[in-house]
């Protein structure tokens, strides 16, 4: 099954709700979830294309940062 199917699915499940739906005002919140489903459905699809693999990098290949040194704060007569 593609990535967006499963979306598409319960978009045509919601809308189905939303045609049932006598109050405009829920119809319209509906129909309004299952646009951002079948969105979520092109997302999918297109994530489903990109081949990309994220390595951490062994600790040879970080890179080296240099550490500050901290600044010792002196203590006055009072303390």
């Amino acid at each position: 099954m593609p990535a967006g199917d499963e979306y598409r699915i319960k978009a045509a499940e919601i809308m189905g709700k939303a045609k049932e739906e006598a109050d405009l005002r829920l119809y319209a919140e509906l129909e309004n979830l299952a646009l951002a489903y079948l969105r979520l459905a092109d997302q999918a699809d297109r994530n489903a294309l990109t081949d990309l693999v994220y390595e951490t990098p062994s600790p040879a290949q970080q890179p080296q940062t240099q550490q500050q040194p901290q600044q010792q704060q002196q203590r006055t007569k009072n303390e």
